[in-house]
C-alpha cells in the first residue's frame, strides 16, 4: 500500500509540473528573459530552500549541513545542476518549436532514461568503494527501456503530425513548429536535464542521517542543484536583458501584481515534480527498484500530463486517427513503465 501512495504523490507532483506552463500563458508585457528568471527565483531558490528546510532537525541549521558535509559532493551538485540548467533553458526552445506536448515528451524522456543511468555511472566513476553500479539492476534497466519506448512511440507520433499537416495546420497548433529542428534542441534539452538526477546521486548524503525523515532527505540536495540551475539561467536571461533592452520590464509597475502572482504559480508548480518525489520516495524505501527508477518515473509521468495538455491545448488538433492512437499508446506504455519493474 506504501508503495501507491509514493507512486502517486510522484503522480501528484507530475501533473503539477506539466500544468506550469498555463499560468505562464497570463503574463502580460513581459519579455521571455524576465518571465523565466522570475518564476525561477521561486522555482529555483525560494521553494526549493523551504523544501530543504523541512529537512533540518530542531537544534541544527542548514547552513550548518552545507559548512560541515562533504564538500566534493556538495561542489558537483551544485555542477551538475548548473549543467542542468542549459538543458531547463534548450527545454523551452524545445516546446517552441514541438509544442508542449511532443516537446516535453521527447526532451523529458531522454532525462528519464540518461538521468536513471548517468547518476550511477558517474558515481561509480568518483567513489566505486560505493558500488553504485549495483543499483542498475535488470529490473531498472527494463524500466527504462520501456519508458524510451513509450517516448519513442509519442515520437512516432509526433513525425506522423508533421508529415500529415499542412504547414498552416502546423502553425495553428503550434506557431513556430519545426520538427528536425525540434527534435535536435530536445534531444540536447534531454540530455542536460539528466544532470538533475546526476546531481541528485551526488547530494543524496547531504542530510542529518536518522534525524532527518526519508520523505525528506533529498530536499537539501534539490535545492543545491536547482541553486545551480539558477545562476545558469540568471547569467543568460541577464544577457538577454541586457541584448534586448528589456530592463524595462522590471520597472513596469502596472503588470508587477499579476505578472508576480502567475510567476509564483508556475515556480510552485514546477517545484511541486521534486517536492512530491522527496515526499514519494519516502514511501518507496521498500522497493529499492522503484527508488533507483523514481526520477524516470518522474519523468514518464511528466510526459503522460504534458500530453494530456497538448490534447486540451489542440495541439494534436487536426492529426488523423491513426495519429492519435500511436499518440495514446505511447501514453499507456508510459504508464505501465512506472508500474512494471515492481511486478518483476
Amino acid at each position: 500500500m506504501e508503495i501507491i501512495i509514493g507512486l502517486l504523490i510522484i503522480a501528484v507532483g507530475a501533473f503539477c509540473q506539466s500544468s506550469c506552463y498555463v499560468p505562464i500563458n497570463k503574463i502580460r508585457d513581459w519579455s521571455w528573459e524576465s518571465y523565466w528568471i522570475v518564476q525561477g527565483v521561486f522555482a529555483w531558490l525560494l521553494l526549493p530552500l523551504l523544501g530543504a528546510l523541512l529537512a533540518v532537525p530542531e537544534g541544527h541549521s542548514l547552513c550548518g549541513l552545507l559548512a560541515s558535509g562533504n564538500s566534493f559532493n556538495i561542489g558537483m551538485t551544485v555542477l551538475f545542476g548548473a549543467l542542468w540548467g542549459v538543458g531547463g533553458l534548450t527545454f523551452g526552445l524545445s516546446m517552441r518549436y514541438l509544442g508542449v506536448a511532443l516537446g516535453q515528451s521527447i526532451a523529458l524522456g531522454t532525462c528519464a532514461g540518461l538521468g536513471t543511468i548517468m547518476g550511477p555511472v558517474l558515481l561509480n566513476m568518483f567513489f566505486p568503494e560505493l558500488d553504485a553500479l549495483s543499483s542498475l539492476t535488470f529490473a531498472v534497466i527494463l524500466g527504462v527501456i520501456v519508458t524510451l519506448l513509450g517516448i519513442a512511440i509519442i515520437g512516432v507520433a509526433g513525425s506522423m503530425k508533421a508529415a500529415s499537416l499542412s504547414e498552416e495546420e502546423k502553425k495553428a497548433a503550434v506557431k513556430d513548429f519545426n520538427f528536425p529542428k525540434g527534435l535536435a534542441i530536445a534531444l540536447l534539452a534531454g540530455f542536460m536535464s539528466g544532470c538533475f538526477n546526476v546531481g541528485l546521486e551526488f547530494g543524496k548524503d547531504i542530510n542529518f542521517g536518522d534525524l532527518t525523515p526519508d520523505m525528506y532527505k533529498t530536499l537539501p540536495a534539490t535545492f543545491l542543484v536547482t541553486f545551480g540551475g539558477f545562476i545558469t539561467n540568471a547569467v543568460y536571461c541577464f544577457y538577454q536583458n541586457s541584448k534586448n533592452g528589456t530592463w524595462s520590464d522590471y520597472k513596469n509597475g502596472k503588470v508587477w501584481g499579476n505578472n508576480l502572482l502567475f510567476c509564483a504559480l508556475a515556480g510552485a508548480l514546477w517545484y511541486s515534480q521534486f517536492f512530491g518525489l522527496s515526499i514519494g520516495k519516502g514511501f518507496l524505501t521498500e522497493s529499492p527498484t522503484l527508488m533507483t527508477l523514481s526520477f524516470c518515473i518522474l519523468m514518464a509521468l511528466n510526459v503522460v500530463f504534458s500530453n494530456v495538455w497538448g490534447i486540451i491545448l489542440k495541439e494534436w488538433k487536426g492529426c488523423s486517427p491513426k495519429t492519435i492512437a500511436v499518440l495514446v499508446i505511447g501514453i499507456v506504455v508510459l504508464i505501465i513503465s512506472s508500474f512494471l519493474p515492481q511486478l518483476i
